[in-house]
């Protein structure tokens, strides 16, 4: 299966004067589903006034090996958007072998806000999965993105999924992170990369001004091995590996409240998962 579905919103005043986002371009391709929905409190300080909200539904399930998906998100100069998933992916393997794959292209334009947080992917056995997200930014533009793996369902052993995010600004690479998982990958559950985790999570939270208030924290986890990198000055990550969904979803979400401490780390078990996680990154303000 194929599937292309777009998204795009531009930013108009209403007669008050205010600005509100509107959404220009909504298509959907089975299984992708897109949805305006009401809004809602996504994080708190990251709760863009006007902004549009639309969920990411799926028509079918998967994907499924052979499957081809590509979701394309503009977000125009001063608009905001939030988008998010009524529900976990579950990708699952096919009946021919075949690799499946998503392929996410965002952008974002000068003073535009994009909070991008879908639901958790879990990598079902024998699934073999290959996900690409692309972020464009121009100058001023703000982004909120997260993303989590969950490593297969209860008891089960997972698939092979690999994973890339890169993200330009201007046009010039700022972060680029690559993670592979899964039979076949050497050392996928070893200390130096999941270390026996099931949930693996990022957020990458970029600023034009880099205020106090709305990069990550030190989570000082307890259960979870978690790192917060300052990528730039108006760019922070925060790694998070735990042993289920709803502990990694708790540290995230921390992320998004709390005030920045920069490149602080809280390690717990094991040493290295956290360290081999971040490891994966690179970032570039000048390449």
């Amino acid at each position: 299966m194929r599937a292309h579905a777009r998204l795009e919103v531009t930013a108009d005043r209403d007669r008050s004067g205010r600005v509100r986002t509107r959404i220009s371009r909504l298509r959907s391709d089975a299984p992708l589903v897109l949805r305006p929905t009401a809004a809602v409190e996504p994080t708190g300080r990251w709760n863009p006034d006007g902004a549009a909200h639309v969920a990411l539904a799926a028509a079918a399930a998967g994907p499924i090996g052979g499957d081809h998906l590509r979701l394309d998100v503009e977000v125009a100069a001063g608009a905001a958007l939030v988008v998010r998933s009524v529900a976990a992916t579950l990708v699952l393997p096919g009946p021919h072998g075949r690799p499946s794959r998503t392929e996410t292209h965002l952008r974002v334009a000068p003073a535009g806000t994009l909070v991008w947080l879908p639901e958790p992917v879990i990598a079902a056995g024998r699934c073999d999965h290959h996900a690409t997200t692309r972020v464009e930014l121009e100058p001023g533009a703000r982004l909120l993105a997260r993303e989590e793996l969950l490593l297969g369902r209860h008891g089960e052993t997972p698939g092979t999924v690999h994973q890339r995010l890169r993200v330009t600004l201007a046009g010039r690479p700022l972060h680029d992170q690559e993670f592979a998982v899964g039979p076949g990958i050497p050392g996928w559950h070893g200390p130096a990369v999941t270390g026996g985790h099931r949930a693996l999570g990022t957020l990458l939270v970029i600023t034009p001004d880099s205020p106090a208030d709305t990069h990550p924290a030190d989570p000082a986890p307890r259960d979870a091995d978690t790192a917060v990198m300052r990528l730039t000055p108006t760019a922070t990550l925060l790694s998070a590996l735990a042993d289920d969904a709803l502990t990694l979803r708790r540290h995230l979400d921390r992320g998004m409240t709390d005030p920045p401490t920069d490149c602080a780390t809280q390690r717990s078990g094991p040493p290295g998962p956290a360290e081999g996680h971040m490891l994966e990154s690179r970032s570039a303000t000048g390449s």
